[in-house]
């Protein structure tokens, strides 16, 4: 632990702006003034969600350095790669939730690896596109480096295809669109992907898809890409344009790829089988020997299988020539299904409703403690919903009325001791916009809960409550609204 000593650990989180004085002097309240120990104190502050469990976790193993970086209190690690780890962090100016990306420290001490990394965030700064996740600031805190872009409430591409397994024509279409306007904006400001994967398109909340991660974009030699996660992100790339003597950095590769996810989320199954064997990735025949799609899926429309092929035409020359030719044929497929053609711009609309697939029922939960947070949205996800996740309760409530989930879930500690005490008091619109509305009391508030007059699709749930039955109670609630309910998965526990 950085210290046992209560005093030094109460010091340290104020001076690591972990905390307000404020909120330090509350909690010390509920300690009492016979402990000294900084234990119970730390528990107190996860209870509280004023820290999250990886904060803790960090305090309790001495480890400080990497709780803030510049302005920005690191929350959870969401994912880690040779390269760079990637943090949920929060504002420390402004509150406002980012994603963290910072430079691994092997890489810190070398020159060309951090002129890299920093070209990557200085790149990333000049996209602006509805599709393309935005970088925010590139900053250095002594000697490591991060940047920081748009945290997207939702997840990656491959994690929404594991619960959908395979998406509709028209759903699959959406979705390629919308990364091929990426590209194409990219594109016109002299940007190539070179690493477009299913991990690097994130689905928001709204079932937008995301480009993230044009770390290869515009390189104009091999040599900065010759030793880590920059080499394994360019051998796919280089392993096709070598075996077609196509040039390097041509945009064409990214359609390549492009063609795999469309491909995948047609089908369910993806055209390259995944592999982390470099042998295996380097050999030209794997992006030659794709099995035909009309073999794989005989039952989709031709003109959607006619985009699949020319996407992932082996020869660069027969393959589509630049994203914006892609997103021509995109539409009129659309069209052809009857889908129109959604702008990218549109489907950020909150009247827009059409922009997540319908059959995936979103949950707005409102729960202040942030490892509870990762719980819920865990367990959600993994049984078919489409969750958003807030933190306050006020604005949680404004964004309700924006743009309606399907089920509004709202937690015990969220509400707060002064609350709202009846479904009334959220100030839903009239006629209601928000088809189901369950809250969540504390044991201590037992007796608020007359205040609240239950409907079929408006409940009330008390604390202790398993995770089983809360999901069971959404089921009943969104069942009696006539929402489409994804497919019940057994659970084996709790």
């Amino acid at each position: 632990m950085v210290t046992s000593n209560l005093g030094e650990l109460s010091r340290t989180l104020v001076q690591l702006r972990l905390l307000t004085p404020q909120q330090l002097e509350d909690c010390l309240m509920e300690l009492g003034h016979t402990v000294h120990d900084a234990e119970p104190l730390l528990e107190i502050l996860e209870r509280r969600g004023l820290l999250s469990a990886y904060q803790v976790g960090q305090l309790r193993k001495g480890e400080t350095s990497g709780l803030v970086l510049g302005d920005y209190a690191l929350l959870y690690q969401n994912a880690s790669g040779s390269f760079a780890r990637v943090y949920r962090a929060r504002s420390l100016v402004d509150g406002q939730m980012v994603g963290l990306k910072l430079l691994r420290s092997r890489w810190a001490k070398d020159p060309k690896a951090v002129a890299q990394f920093r070209r990557e965030a200085q790149l990333g700064k000049t996209l602006k596109h509805e599709n393309i996740v935005p970088i925010y600031e590139v900053g250095q805190d002594g000697d490591q480096h991060f940047l920081t872009m748009e945290f997207v409430e939702g997840g990656n591409l491959r994690e929404f295809l594991n619960i959908r397994k395979k998406l509709s024509p028209a759903e699959a279409t959406k979705c390629t669109l919308e990364m091929a306007l990426g590209l194409n904006y990219a594109l016109g400001r002299g940007l190539t992907h070179r690493d477009l994967k299913m991990t690097n398109v994130l689905m928001s909340s709204r079932g937008v898809a995301k480009l993230v991660d044009f770390g290869l974009a515009g390189l104009e030699t091999g040599n900065e890409a010759n030793s880590g996660e920059g080499a394994q992100r360019a051998l796919e790339y280089a392993t096709l344009e070598k075996g077609t003597n196509a040039p390097r950095n041509d945009p064409r590769s990214d359609l390549f790829f492009l063609g795999a996810i469309y491909y995948e989320l047609l089908t369910g199954t993806p055209p390259l089988p995944r592999t982390r064997d470099r042998a295996e990735r380097s050999r030209f025949t794997r992006y030659s020997n794709v099995r035909p799609i009309t073999q794989i899926a005989p039952e989709l429309p031709r003109s959607i299988t006619a985009i699949v092929e020319r996407l992932m035409q082996i020869n660069p020359l027969r393959r589509y020539q630049n994203p914006g030719e892609v997103v021509v044929d995109l539409r009129a497929a659309l069209q052809e299904l009857g889908e129109g053609t959604p702008a990218a711009a549109q489907s950020e609309s909150p009247a827009n409703k059409a922009a997540a697939p319908p059959s995936v029922a979103t949950i707005m939960c409102i729960e202040s403690r942030q490892k509870h947070q990762d719980v819920l949205r865990q367990y959600l996800t993994k049984h078919g919903y489409r969750v958003l996740m807030l933190s306050d309760l006020q604005r949680g409530l404004s964004r309700a009325r924006q743009n309606p989930p399907d089920c509004l879930l709202v937690m015990a500690e969220a509400l707060g001791e002064d609350g709202p005490q009846s479904f009334e008091d959220f100030g839903l619109p009239t006629p209601r916009t928000v088809p189901a509305c369950l809250v969540v009391l504390p044991e201590k508030r037992r007796d608020s809960r007359d205040g609240f007059h239950e409907t079929e699709i408006d409940r009330v749930l008390m604390q202790p409550l398993s995770l089983r039955e809360l999901h069971r109670a959404i089921r009943q609630a969104l069942r009696n609204c006539g929402v489409q309910l994804p497919e019940a998965k057994a659970e084996a526990g709790n």
